[in-house]
């Protein structure tokens, strides 16, 4: 495996990321069927990595997405900037007054609580960003000279959402890696969205073309067998045990598939509750185990979890930091953003630092 290096060029933004950033619609601690209100967030897989590095690490970071013109695009192209992620690569499509065309889209999800499980409702049929196609976007003047980003991010989600959406993706990461850029994807595996379309067979069949341009790879065990038909060996099927051996064999059949992938990274999560888990996380670089044992979370929402991990993880290496390091900010990024609601991390750096560090959760005051 060849090691992760970054442009040295002067670049306008140090992360992209492509990919749906919907509106979330949370009933707090109630259920989506019986709420009288919710409270609004913005979120999406791919989002959350560029929100992540620019509001908890304070990188330079854009999104690049579509919208449809009307109220609902604009609340949250304002939540989008609030968390100080460029929209100037938003793309607005022209809305037909009641959605018969285009449209946002809107994600109902509660959190869970003890042995509830959490539960997501996606409304996002026809939205813009699932009607982009080749050609929508001027990728040569996204990562060339003019502007430029060290790093890219899309997903399995994205891919997911039109039988147009894969192409776009291909051609973002033919043009990042023509003008070296860092490609990073995560699996990010959705039964809701690939049902429709083909099921894990179509997953498989777009996933496997597209992470041949990767560098680095990431997802969790059940990504990588639906994504990739991949599997993980000795596990149940609730995950109670997550035997480090397979996980490891896993990693490195998926690096023997794919020489072009430079990391490969995985998250482990076992679900003791709702509201609590073992967390840690398991890398292969250079050939190479990183191994961050599980440790208990107590757990708020769990949404967005594995995207705080993925921008922890790329910070690392956009922060020059060793392999090791780079992890261990994953991890702990990713257990302080489910501590707080919505998808997106509410943590700050010093926060990360303390938790790498094993700091408790006296009071700062």
């Amino acid at each position: 495996m060849q090691p992760i290096v970054l442009k040295t060029e002067a670049c306008r933004w140090d992360s992209v990321s492509l990919g749906e950033v919907m509106l979330r619609l949370d009933p707090g601690e109630g259920r989506v069927h019986t709420a009288r209100q919710f409270t609004a967030w913005e979120g999406g897989g791919e989002y959350n990595v560029a929100r992540g590095l620019r509001r908890c690490f304070g990188l330079k970071t854009a999104i690049i997405t579509a919208l449809a013109e009307n109220p609902v695009g604009r609340l949250v192209e304002d939540f989008i900037l609030q968390g100080g992620v460029d929209t100037s690569l938003v793309r607005w499509a022209k809305y037909d007054g009641v959605g018969r065309t285009v449209r946002n889209g809107l994600n109902f999800t509660e959190r869970g609580y003890g042995v509830r499980a959490a539960v997501g409702c996606s409304d996002r049929g026809h939205t813009a960003i699932s009607q982009v196609a080749k050609g929508d976007f001027n990728w040569q003047e996204i990562f060339g000279s003019q502007n430029g980003s060290k790093w890219f991010h899309t997903g399995g989600i994205f891919a997911a959402l039109s039988e147009t959406t894969p192409g776009v993706a291909d051609e973002a990461m033919d043009a990042a890696k023509a003008a070296g850029t860092v490609i990073s994807y995560d699996l990010n595996y959705r039964d809701s969205l690939w049902k429709a379309i083909g099921g894990k067979a179509k997953a498989q069949e777009v996933n496997r073309e597209l992470v041949r341009k990767v560098d680095l790879l990431l997802g969790n065990e059940e990504d990588f067998s639906a994504m990739l038909g991949i599997t993980l060996e000795g596990v149940t099927e609730d995950f109670d045990e997550l035997p480090i051996a397979s996980y490891e064999k896993m990693l490195r059949d998926v690096a023997a598939a794919y020489p072009n992938l430079k990391m490969v990274a995985t998250t482990l999560r076992t679900a003791h509750t709702a509201s609590r888990n073992a967390w840690g996380a398991i890398a292969l670089y250079q050939d190479e185990i990183v191994h961050v044992p599980q440790r208990d979370v107590d757990i708020l929402d769990r949404v967005g979890g594995g995207d705080s991990f993925a921008s922890g993880l790329i910070y690392g290496f956009l922060a020059g930091k060793p392999v090791d390091w780079a992890v261990r900010c994953g991890v702990a990024h990713g257990a302080l953003a489910m501590t707080t609601p919505g998808d997106t991390s509410m943590a700050t750096y010093a926060e990360v630092e303390r938790v790498m560090k094993g700091g408790s959760a006296r009071i700062a005051r």
